[in-house]
């Protein structure tokens, strides 16, 4: 039982670590990106429950790719000003 959640509290560090450093610097709140990826390296759960808790940004799932961009729902050809732009 013990291992079981050690390994849970590494999956969980390693999880933080990476999705800081996926993440583009623009978007990190609080902190400098450097300093979030030190502060999961150096104090490995509690980094990570701070960069859920505050540093990283807010992701709309309502948006299409994540919420990295996208408009959120798909328009008919018909209903699409671009499309029909490009007529």
């Amino acid at each position: 039982m013990r291992l079981l959640l050690t390994l849970l509290v590494i999956a969980f560090s390693f999880y933080a670590f990476f999705d800081c450093a996926r993440t583009a610097q623009e978007e990190v709140l609080k902190l400098p990106k450097w300093a979030w990826l030190l502060l999961i390296f150096l104090f490995s759960s509690l980094g990570a429950i701070l960069w859920f808790a505050i540093g990283r940004p807010k992701r709309n799932p309502g948006h299409g790719s994540g919420g990295r961009g996208g408009r959120g729902k798909i328009i008919p050809p018909d209903d699409d000003p671009d499309f029909l732009r490009k007529l």
